[in-house]
């Protein structure tokens, strides 16, 4: 048993509302540089729709993830070493430009410089990567909120499997459209199959953390790893020719602070904590042969924090005692393995993915309390679960391998939690057998509700600090954003102009990375300096520079 620890994130669904400031505050810390203006590190998904980039789930075309041989043992799905060596120039199973976007802006100075005469100017959408005229077509979000279902969600691969088995499961007739969002990252994995796929061994995934990085300076932009990642979280910076990905902000993760994408969240959705897991059996687990046993084989790996075999193992690997103590205050491992309420995203892909999703249930109170119900009370929740708008069998394809009935059992702890707190919050004495019902004691159910609803900051991120002694190990001079026109890179930088000269990301250093990225330009240039600098904002009050000096007076504009 070798025990290691891993940084995990868990979403709760019935919380997005879909409103993309995760999405922007991580595009404005992380990509908004030359070369990643179609790169989204975080994006929000409408479902049922293609996602992004365009039907990303669809393996059968991409070949992303693993398989299981003839012999039982794992397998890329996109073939092995020769089929690699074949593809290496010239791979067919790899997105193009039009499955993301192509990425455009306006020529607004045309509305401004244009000459008088009888026709009003225009801005043309003119193409990020040619500068030239360009004719919009499709973007992240283009089939957000259901925008144009059904002709572009009947396109959802999810929706298209389903539809093949019972062609009347699912329907996009207006009154039975169902919809919700699902935000997505890089799930680093525990058996990442884009590391598994690198030619140039680039990829790597941090031993003390788990986060999965990609080394900048070994990195040779073969873009197997595109292929290999069946999330599609990998991408292509066409300008510096090397792969980028999400790094779950590790720079803000070493020193406590929750990831851009989560301090930002309208909802409060996201949690983040660690648990301890045994690598030694990560490969069995991935290989298990009924897909839809990989759930429990994942959450098998998650090992008890408060096992005294486990903790001696865990310090024989040398994980702190702080660490020790956050595995057993982790939000993480209490969502997914003791409530087991937190589900992967696509087991089935063999990788076992580290963030998890809580399914959605609100469109089942509305529909009851429309339908003249009690739309909080036990019975109707129970009795109207199996006819939700969303159905079961499609979120079951998205975090169960098709197990409805492990996705029914979710679905009916969610009911029972409503359903036992309005109770109490009526005055009116808990009723234990609706916790019974769904498989839970009315402590769980509490304690469940406490972390759901009205958790504290510091009970929905629980991030224990690098060590000082480990700094030599964290810094990360090749880590994916060490590119051209990434912090650290001296000329370009965060904010997409100068930001700041090489330096390793270690504990030590994070003063310095907090000057480096609030846009003052080491080399005289100032024209960024007034940039809002997400990156190191802890959340608690304003962030430095959004109230710049008011003209005139030297000082705040309030």
């Amino acid at each position: 048993m070798r025990i290691m620890a891993q940084t995990a994130m868990v979403m709760a669904l019935d919380k997005c509302i879909g409103c993309h400031t995760c999405s922007v505050t991580c595009k404005q810390a992380w990509t908004n540089r030359a070369g990643t203006e179609y790169v989204w590190f975080n994006n929000v998904e409408t479902r049922p729709g293609q996602g992004y980039p365009r039907r990303y789930e669809d393996q059968e075309k991409w070949k992303g993830g693993w398989e299981l041989n003839s012999r039982g043992n794992l397998k890329l799905k996109a073939g092995g070493r020769m089929a690699k060596l074949f593809g290496l120039f010239a791979s067919p199973v790899q997105p193009e430009l039009s499955d993301y976007y192509e990425p455009w802006t306006y020529d607004y100075e045309n509305l401004i410089q244009a000459p008088a005469g009888n026709d009003f100017p225009v801005a043309r959408p003119k193409s990020l990567i040619t500068g030239e005229d360009t004719k919009i077509t499709w973007s992240a979000n283009w089939d957000d909120d259901l925008g144009g279902a059904p002709e572009h969600a009947s396109q959802d691969p999810v929706v298209e499997k389903l539809r093949r088995d019972a062609e009347d499961k699912v329907k996009f007739e207006f009154d039975q459209t169902f919809m919700f969002y699902l935000p997505r990252i890089c799930e680093h994995c525990l058996n990442p199959s884009c590391m598994a796929s690198c030619p140039s061994g680039a990829i790597y995934k941090r031993e003390e953390d788990g986060i999965v990085l990609v080394d900048q300076d070994r990195c040779r932009g073969w873009r197997q790893c595109v292929t290999g990642c069946p999330y599609k979280k990998m991408y292509f910076n066409h300008r510096s020719g090397k792969a980028e990905k999400c790094t779950f902000c590790y720079p803000r993760i070493e020193v406590g602070i929750p990831t851009v994408c989560a301090e930002t969240c309208v909802g409060r959705l996201r949690y983040i904590g660690i648990f301890l897991y045994d690598a030694d059996r990560v490969t069995e687990a991935a290989a298990t042969p009924n897909e839809q046993d990989l759930y429990e084989a994942q959450l098998d790996l998650m090992m008890d924090p408060n096992d005294p075999e486990v903790i001696a193992a865990a310090r024989a690997e040398g994980i702190p005692e702080d660490w020790l103590d956050a595995a057993r205050r982790s939000p993480v491992y209490t969502l997914a393995k003791e409530l087991r309420v937190a589900l992967p995203l696509h087991p089935e892909y063999r990788t076992m993915p580290m963030v998890w999703y809580v399914p959605p249930l609100s469109p089942i109170v509305d529909v009851l309390k429309d339908q003249g119900h009690d739309g909080e009370d036990a019975a109707n929740l129970f009795g109207a679960i199996e006819a939700l708008r969303i159905p079961v069998e499609y979120l079951a394809e998205l975090f169960t391998a098709g197990d409805t009935d492990l996705v029914t059992l979710v679905l009916r702890k969610l009911a029972a939690m409503r359903a036992y707190m309005r109770d109490i919050t009526l005055g009116d004495p808990p009723d234990e057998s609706i916790a019974e019902d769904a498989g839970m004691t009315g402590e769980a159910i509490v304690r469940m509700y406490r972390l759901m609803a009205v958790a504290k900051y510091e009970e929905r991120y629980v991030i224990p600090s690098a060590h000082l002694e480990d700094a030599h190990n964290l810094e990360e001079i090749g880590c994916s954003l060490d590119t051209d026109g990434g912090p650290g890179m001296g000329q370009t930088g965060v904010f997409g102009e100068a930001s700041g000269r090489p330096m390793p990301v270690a504990v030590e250093n994070f003063a310095a990375l907090e000057a480096r990225q609030r846009g003052d330009d080491p080399a005289g240039n100032r024209d960024m300096a007034g940039r809002v600098n997400l990156l190191n904002w802890d959340g608690r009050g304003s962030p430095r520079g959004l109230f710049p000096p008011g003209q005139g007076n030297g000082g705040e504009r309030r």
